[in-house]
């Protein structure tokens, strides 16, 4: 089941993370909107586990087979982020923890899920929003970071322990966002819903986005007076590294609000105000984000890399220092614009890259 809604808010997550990751790799420079991609990627992936398992049982297949489906579609992801860390990010990255082993996590979590009451799934992503900033302090957090960069020993302590809470995407608390994802997936695509049912859905959802938002603005606002136990212990100001309390509630609440004007104002809408060939793009960006996201650090950082090494520095000798951040954009912008045009010659009936692969083997 494709929603245009959907398509539209990944070809959104996605072009914000390549405009981030060129400025910031290439130039050290963060675009304004550098951290609002991820948690937008992260959301919907509940949102798209929901639709898709719900699309399984729907052409009839039993529970146990997308129960087999759905390990091995998180397998496959966690598998392919550990070789994406090598291959990108070097053989002493492996264990950075991005957001592709954390896409690969939250597929087995959803699985238990979608077994679970909505009552608990909510209880479970609240108690993982809120127990992240407890193990971050337990693990001493800093002391993982240098400069703005995850580093670990490769100990088994300190390998899990970045995997649960320190590392760039650990479980707690991103896996709050993947299973607010599919409640919310849950409630406004009803199983045998109608119409009305979505609308009056996307309005009870949109009014939680914005109590989410000014949750985060009031913490922002009032923390300079909370006590330090709070102020210091539970938030942080609005950071992606950690990703704090206010953080994870401000974006999570941009990207239930997005969805869900977004679902009232293009699907539920008979004449949509998007001009087809935009949707025609962001259906091609949708289905084929997970080779977009791994394409987007090959094209930007290899050259890096090489250009280091035939000069006999080290590989990231250039990193964040490689050209003016005016060229670093321009650059994602063209890559983005290659993407399209290469996307739209492929044609729009079947997927290519890491999703063929992933259908291939796990469907």
């Amino acid at each position: 089941m494709r929603l245009a809604s959907i398509d539209i808010l990944r070809t959104v997550a996605i072009a914000v993370m390549v405009f981030t990751h060129f400025g910031e790799n290439l130039s050290d420079y963060s675009p304004p909107f550098s951290g609002l991609g991820a948690p937008l990627f992260v959301f919907l992936s509940g949102v798209s586990f929901f639709l898709w398992s719900q699309a399984r049982l729907a052409g009839g297949a039993t529970e146990e087979e997308v129960t087999k489906a759905s390990v091995r579609r998180g397998l496959f992801v966690f598998c392919a982020g550990f070789a994406f860390n090598f291959a990108v990010w070097l053989p002493e990255g492996v264990f950075n923890w991005d957001i592709l082993t954390f896409i690969g996590s939250a597929y087995l979590a959803l699985e238990l899920a979608r077994r679970m009451p909505a009552p608990i799934r909510v209880l479970v992503a609240v108690m993982a929003a809120l127990v992240a900033p407890i193990l971050r302090s337990i693990a001493d957090y800093p002391a993982y970071w240098n400069a703005g960069d995850f580093e670990c020993d490769l100990t088994l302590s300190e390998v899990l322990v970045g995997y649960v809470a320190t590392g760039y995407f650990p479980v707690f608390p991103w896996i709050a966002l993947s299973l607010v994802g599919y409640e919310t997936a849950a409630r406004m695509f009803p199983r045998a819903g109608t119409h009305a049912d979505s609308a009056a859905a996307s309005s009870s959802l949109g009014w939680t986005a914005a109590a989410l938002v000014s949750a985060s603005i009031g913490l922002l606002v009032a923390r300079p007076v909370l006590p330090a136990p709070i102020s210091l212990g539970m938030l942080g100001g609005w950071t992606m590294f950690p990703p704090t309390t206010e953080y994870v509630l401000g974006t999570l609440g941009m990207a239930m609000g997005l969805l869900a004007i977004l679902h009232r104002t293009v699907d539920l809408a008979a004449h949509p105000p998007v001009p087809p060939g935009m949707l025609r793009i962001a259906n091609a960006f949708s289905r084929h984000s997970l080779s977009i996201y791994v394409l987007h650090h090959v094209v930007h950082l290899w050259p890096m890399w090489i250009a280091a090494v035939v000069r006999g520095e080290e590989p990231t000798a250039h990193w964040r220092d490689a050209m003016p951040a005016w060229l670093s954009l321009t650059l994602a912008a063209a890559f983005l614009a290659l993407c399209a045009v290469a996307l739209a010659r492929l044609g729009p009936r079947q997927a290519w890259g890491l999703e063929r692969c992933m259908r291939w083997l796990c469907d």
